[in-house]
């Protein structure tokens, strides 16, 4: 509807991958840099990761365009919840091999003759496995097994494993993957984009379906998009698509930053996305001085929390300045009883007496304060955290 009201050629803001939409942000350039040196070694696991959305299918879309497919054989598989013989199978299917049997040692056997085939034509083979945190370990040892095929020196297919953040850690850390992680030559994280990025990024699309400027931008709306979208495009694209389509509904040339509210008001609504934008909650605090109106004031969290460090760390000085005087005190009577003679009264004893369990009160005092410093500190940096989109999708 909106391409006609705007004079498009098609959809700027889809949200199926399509190479002819391909972005190079910081990111995407640095995975495709990984990417490409991965393939040219033509051998083992090229890991990418990257949250939901983040891009990683249109990468791999864009590189599979550049490809010269009379050198490179390339099969793409997008997995469930596959055991070991079931991803065989898949496998197999991926390049177009039809399986007689039905069993995986079948399978197997006719896998390895077409690599045995392709490799003697002079083509190498890439198998392309996207979602690849869906599979089992089983499953994941097999695609291992697989990269042992070889044609005398040289192997015969290289894996590329595309999946959510979750993905990298289970590679990264489980023990019984390490043979596959001594077989992964080039890995990488797709992070989201960066804020003066947004704008480049939804120009391009547009751009790219015949946009001459209309409708036109407010700057404003750039910045919240980055601040609700945490710079994913996916989300940029779903925000944008109901952008267009409010601005030809209410047949606006222009689309701003009431209009994004709107949008996205409407997107947290229907439960269509989940927004990158903590609220920070409020807490009363007095006026800061007696020439403001004694109505209570109302400051960010993290504004108290600061506040409640700074008198805390002032407490604890003060307990240190108590701490020195009753260490100083302690040693001075204790070089007292040192010069008495033996026949001094038992007042002196006393004296140490009260002045130990003094300097052992505040000691406990003071860790319990270095407790509660450490706890406070600790929630201000994740409030601070969380309120930044930027370390919230990396």
């Amino acid at each position: 509807m909106f391409n006609d009201f705007y004079g498009l050629t098609g959809r700027a803001f889809q949200l199926t991958p399509d190479p002819a939409f391909y972005f190079e942000s910081l990111t995407h350039r640095k995975a495709l840099s990984y990417l490409s040196y991965g393939l040219a070694q033509g051998e083992g696991f090229v890991v990418i990761t990257g949250e939901v959305g983040a891009g990683k299918s249109t990468l791999v879309a864009h590189l599979m365009a550049t490809i010269d497919p009379a050198r490179l054989t390339a099969a793409q598989i997008v997995t469930s919840k596959l055991d070991g013989e079931e991803l065989v199978h898949v496998v197999a299917q991926a390049f177009g091999l039809i399986v007689e049997g039905h069993d995986k040692a079948s399978a197997l056997g006719a896998i390895e003759a077409f690599l045995h085939d392709e490799a003697r034509a002079g083509r190498r083979c890439l198998l392309v496995v996207d979602e690849s945190q869906n599979l089992q370990l089983e499953a994941l040892e097999e695609l291992r097994m697989l990269s042992n095929f070889q044609l005398g020196a040289h192997p015969l297919l290289q894996t590329l494993l595309l999946g959510q953040p979750e993905f990298r850690g289970t590679i990264q850390e489980h023990p019984q993957l390490e043979q596959l992680r001594q077989r992964v030559i080039a890995a990488h994280h797709l992070d989201a984009m960066e804020r003066d990025e947004v704008q480049a990024y939804v120009e391009h699309r547009l751009k790219c379906v015949g946009w001459e400027g209309n409708p036109a931008f407010d700057q404003r709306v750039f910045t919240e998009l980055y601040e609700a979208s945490g710079g994913v495009p996916r989300r940029i694209n779903q925000v944008c698509n109901r952008l267009m389509m409010l601005g030809a509904v209410e047949q606006r040339s222009r689309i701003d930053g009431a209009m994004l509210s709107q949008v996205l008001e409407e997107l947290e609504l229907d439960g269509t996305m989940q927004l990158k934008r903590p609220e920070r909650k409020l807490e009363p605090v007095a006026a800061a001085s007696a020439g403001e109106d004694a109505a209570v004031a109302q400051v960010p969290v993290d504004a108290v929390a600061l506040a409640q460090v700074q008198a805390l760390l002032a407490e604890r000085d003060a307990q240190i300045g108590e701490l020195q005087q009753a260490v100083i005190e302690l040693a001075n009577e204790r070089d007292a009883t040192r010069s008495a003679s033996p026949q001094a009264d038992t007042g002196r004893d006393e004296a140490m007496a009260a002045l130990e369990a003094k300097f052992a009160a505040l000691e406990a005092k003071m860790l319990e304060q270095e407790q509660t410093i450490r706890h406070t500190l600790t929630m201000l940096i994740e409030w601070i955290e969380a309120d930044d989109p930027n370390r919230a999708a990396a």
